[in-house]
């Protein structure tokens, strides 16, 4: 019987709020983030990732946060009084090495075994038997992340193209394998803007994933030193907000992929919604947060907190929703649509 792991990574936000850390912060995260601890680094290779096989980052970074490891003990103990804390669920990353699967399904018995807190798991593909174990041991969502927005991109950054072990075909596979286990609306996927895509190609993924049955979490690409887009910038925050608004959109209901219309660098042009209509729709402010699994707010996971901000790790106040709303519309009124 193989062991529980002796340590777990912890974001440096869930790591103060379960107390293993003294930090002020000023949003919590109201999802207590775990990752799996190897000493080596992760056998695939994103261009994008810290914890990539050749890259030269810390591997205490996935993204721009800090991940130190603690001994899984402590953690375990902290997160009996994980609701008390403010915490509405637990997601653990998966980085892949040999034998991950078998630290996930022991740390996840281990999880189960302190808190009822729901539980996402963020995996690289795995097969249909391993993802009914993963709903035996309790893990409610699962996510596969598919990070790019169109096959060529995903070969550029994740696939054969950075010598990784990935395939488009093999997520899409794993991602409906994954639906065929948990059921519509409890698999997720990321999608990272900035890597080349259109905003197009970004809203055509969203719209295809969410017929299928799958959430999509956005992300903004944050280079990091030592990764191989430590040189490529970050995507415009007009552009990020559009695809934003429209993924809000499409996942409420509330306009389709083929509702909208692109300028010819395909830009987002027109909702297809009436200007009234859609400034009443943003008035919540919601479609400015982040997205992803419920109760996910992964606080400046992309962004320093002095901004600015991608995703908000809170609810708006009324007169940054002003300006966000205010901000969308002047963007889509130079596009003609308005």
């Amino acid at each position: 019987m193989r062991d529980v792991p002796e340590l777990v990574r912890v974001s440096i936000g869930t790591a103060a709020i379960l107390g293993l850390e003294e930090r002020w912060l000023s949003a919590e995260p109201s999802t207590a983030y775990l990752m799996t601890y190897t000493e080596g680094r992760c056998t695939a290779n994103c261009a994008f990732c810290p914890q990539a096989r050749e890259s030269t980052a810390s591997q205490d970074l996935l993204s721009r946060v800090l991940w130190p490891p603690f001994k899984t003990g402590e953690v375990l103990k902290a997160l009996r009084g994980g609701r008390s804390r403010g915490l509405k669920r637990i997601c653990l990353q998966v980085i892949n090495y040999p034998g991950f699967l078998d630290d996930v399904m022991e740390l996840l018995k281990a999880i189960r075994g302190v808190t009822d807190l729901p539980i996402s798991l963020d995996t690289p593909p795995i097969g249909l038997k391993a993802l009914g174990e993963l709903l035996e041991l309790g893990v409610e969502r699962v996510c596969i992340p598919i990070d790019a927005a169109t096959p060529r991109i995903f070969e550029a950054v994740k696939g054969r193209g950075v010598g990784g072990p990935y395939t488009w075909t093999g997520h899409l596979k794993a991602l409906e394998d994954a639906l065929k286990v948990f059921g519509r609306g409890r698999v997720t996927t990321h999608l990272i803007i900035g890597l080349g895509e259109t905003e197009r190609e970004a809203v055509r993924l969203i719209q295809d994933m969410w017929n299928r049955g799958i959430l999509t979490g956005l992300f903004a690409l944050t280079p990091i030193p030592g990764t191989r887009l430590e040189d490529h910038p970050p995507p415009p925050l007009d552009a990020y907000r559009r695809i934003q608004v429209a993924r809000y959109l499409i996942v409420h209901g509330l306009t389709r992929y083929g509702d909208m219309a692109f300028d010819w660098e395909g830009r987002i042009i027109d909702f297809g919604l009436e200007p009234k209509r859609l400034v009443e729709l943003l008035s919540s402010g919601e479609a400015f947060q982040t997205s992803g699994c419920p109760g996910c707010n992964r606080p400046y996971y992309n962004e320093r907190p002095s901004g600015p901000l991608y995703n908000y790790p809170r609810p708006l106040r009324g007169d940054e929703i002003d300006k966000e709303v205010e901000a969308l519309l002047r963007m889509i009124w130079r596009g003609g649509a308005y």
